[in-house]
């Protein structure tokens, strides 16, 4: 199939119509960039009526010194290189300090069983296998209380870019938004890096993730690390709202951009069955941060004495298959009365360092109930991990540090994800919080 290649947009916007089956393609800021195909019918009659000499158009019908048309193969192939080169001389973003000492996995584990290659994030891996490298280059967007995280997601490959939105507002506080150098992102592989901490801050973070998708990009993929109304996911009593179903829904209605349907992560969503509450126009992709909290436990003195417990039964259902190499225990909640306590259900805790898994922390009620019942029964060490850790009223000032004086004294560890900005930052540097950061399975997450 032959090629035309027009020397700006305004040669192209002026001739583009009256072309049929071929492969379009445009010279912009030195590199080529393929727009669409269509039939060639009639070129060869059509190409002197269009081409102008004052165009200095390089189309192959019309001048000499392309004697071989380009097939759309080999255009790809060459817009793809040229995108790459701009891509590695263009300076990396600036290093974060929030982030010194927080451990994340390595991003060659965080690729397993994600689907993408190597190759694709331009890391420092052999990928003499692959044949070809795809070499997606994505612009990561990012809100205000996301910046840290995202910072790091691009140092992880240097395939991200980041790019920032101008956030302000209105007199009457209403939010006032722009989005710099949006012609620059057309053709161009979109992500952003969201967080839903309040009601606040939703509206205006909507604002953009209706917009970008809009803006003529390739693809658009909206990272919500925490769901926020994940624990409200179903009805018990007539006139009961469940808001996941209305924050689904107003995610679902997420403009397609050209490339199709916006993708959605979101790191261990509350209840999986809330994966039927999304729409078509939306493509959600559940992760997880169990990952993470294996390879830290792998790291520990004594990783070969870990038991993993669960809190309910919700909790052993939404994880016993991630951890099935460790022992387990599995706790439950009894009604005493007007109480509800918690007891052990299965497992033996007996000179073991138990580690309690849940997907999130509010009050932290269940987990210090959960420690002193499995400091009763015995256990030498108690730790806990969740995803998100939501802390509302500085709850984890509830949660003290054993010093290494046993389990009756409080957690050994407490692992928690970055999947809530304003908790990192209260909790940094505080026994016995440890941060994992998300950052390397987001980096891989945008280039499925």
């Amino acid at each position: 199939m032959p090629a035309l290649v027009f020397p700006d947009e305004l040669c192209l916007g002026r001739r583009a119509c009256f072309m049929d089956d071929v492969a379009l393609s445009i010279c912009i800021k030195g590199h080529i960039n393929i727009l669409m195909l269509r039939p060639s019918s009639f070129l060869p009659q059509l190409c002197a009526h269009l081409c102008s000499p004052a165009s200095h158009c390089a189309c192959d019908y019309h001048s000499a010194a392309m004697p071989n048309s380009l097939q759309p193969h080999e255009a790809a192939a060459a817009a793809s290189v040229a995108a790459a080169e701009a891509e590695e001389a263009a300076p990396g973003p600036p290093k974060s300090d929030i982030y010194a000492g927080i451990s994340t996995i390595p991003i060659s584990a965080a690729l397993i069983g994600s689907g993408v290659d190597a190759s694709d994030l331009n890391l420092n891996v052999d990928i003499s296998k692959h044949s070809k490298k795809r070499n997606k280059q994505v612009h990561l967007f990012y809100c205000e209380e996301t910046e840290e995280l995202a910072r790091r997601v691009a140092a992880e490959t240097e395939s991200i870019t980041l790019n920032s939105i101008k956030w302000g507002a209105f007199a009457d506080g209403f939010p006032n938004l722009f989005v710099p150098d949006a012609h620059g992102i057309r053709g161009q592989h979109v992500a952003f890096l969201a967080s839903f901490s309040s009601p606040a801050v939703i509206f205006e973070q909507l604002s953009i993730i209706y917009a970008l998708p809009r803006m003529f990009v390739a693809s658009f993929t909206l990272v919500l690390p925490f769901f926020p109304t994940g624990t409200l996911e179903r009805m018990e009593d007539e006139g009961d709202i469940a808001t996941a179903f209305t924050l689904a829904r107003i995610l679902s209605n997420i403009p397609i951009s050209r490339g199709g349907p916006t993708s959605l992560v979101i790191f261990d969503i509350h209840a999986l069955q809330e994966r039927f509450y999304f729409g078509d126009n939306v493509l959600p992709c559940f992760e997880s941060g169990i990952p993470l909290l294996i390879h830290r436990l792998q790291q520990l003195p004594d990783s070969n004495n870990v038991t993993i417990a669960f809190p309910d039964e919700g909790a052993s259902k939404r994880f016993y298959k991630s951890m099935e190499h460790f022992p387990m225990i599995t706790c439950t909640k009894v009604r005493d009365g007007n109480k509800r306590i918690v007891q052990l259900k299965e497992g033996d805790p007996r000179g073991r360092h138990v580690v309690i898994v849940d997907d999130l922390v509010q009050s932290g009620g269940t987990l210090i109930e959960c420690q002193m019942l499995l400091a009763s029964k015995g256990a030498a060490k108690v730790s806990a991990y969740v995803t998100h850790g939501v802390f509302p009223k500085r709850s984890w000032e509830r949660f003290k540090h054993d010093n290494g004086e046993g389990a009756s004294q409080g957690f050994s560890h407490f692992w928690l994800t970055d999947s809530c900005a304003k908790t990192v930052k209260a909790v940094i540097g505080k026994a016995p919080f440890e941060i994992l950061s998300l950052a390397g399975s987001i980096a891989v997450a945008l280039h499925i």
